[in-house]
This record gives C-alpha cells, sequence and structure tokens, in this order.
C-alpha cells in the first residue's frame, strides 16, 4: 500500500509534514490549495480515517500513525483561529498521470 506525505504551512508560517497511508489524501486535498484551518482539520480527517481503514481492510488492524498524523493536526489546528488560511505545500508522491486515451479509429 503506498503511502503519502503531505506538507503544509500553518498560519503562523510553521511548515510541518504529515503522513498518510495511503494515497487516497490526494482525493480530500489539492496540492497549492489554500483551506481554513476547520476545513483542513476535516478534510484531513476524512483522508487518514478513508486510509486507515483501507489499512484495516488488508491487515486486519487500523493504522495508529494514521491517528498520531490527525493528533499532531489537531493539535496544530488548535492554535490557530477556524478561518485562518493553510496552504497545502506538497503531495508526495504524486498520482501517476492518467494515460492517454486512445484516439477513436
Amino acid at each position: 500500500m503506498p503511502e503519502a506525505t503531505f506538507t503544509v504551512r500553518w498560519p503562523d508560517g510553521a511548515v510541518t509534514d504529515c503522513w498518510s497511508p495511503s494515497l487516497v489524501v490526494h482525493d480530500h486535498l489539492d496540492e497549492g490549495a489554500t483551506y481554513t484551518v476547520e476545513e483542513f482539520t476535516r478534510r484531513s480527517a476524512a483522508a487518514l480515517a478513508e486510509g486507515s481503514e483501507r489499512v484495516r481492510a488488508r491487515y486486519g488492524f487500523a493504522c495508529t500513525a494514521s491517528a498520531a498524523s490527525l493528533d499532531l493536526i489537531e493539535v496544530r489546528a488548535a492554535t490557530h483561529a477556524p478561518d485562518a488560511p493553510v496552504e497545502v505545500l506538497r503531495l508526495f508522491p504524486p498520482l501517476p498521470a492518467s494515460l492517454p486515451e486512445e484516439a477513436p479509429r
């Protein structure tokens, strides 16, 4: 199962690397996007819960590292106003490029 790291800049300028057990984080966050602290926390929680469930489905137990990532995010988020901006600087690895569609014959 490929894991992912997402790097964010908090309203105070601090930069944090967050870890996800799955590339599913790409379904919830966009590289270069800015979210409010509240929205970023909600989206991150959804992504990390989904990633943890994928681990559970595959290995039979939840991903504790995913829970630790969410704890880190929630602790940082609590130090900022809910409407303050959080910027997603990087999602790594990027999703594989889509294969070009074959031209009709």
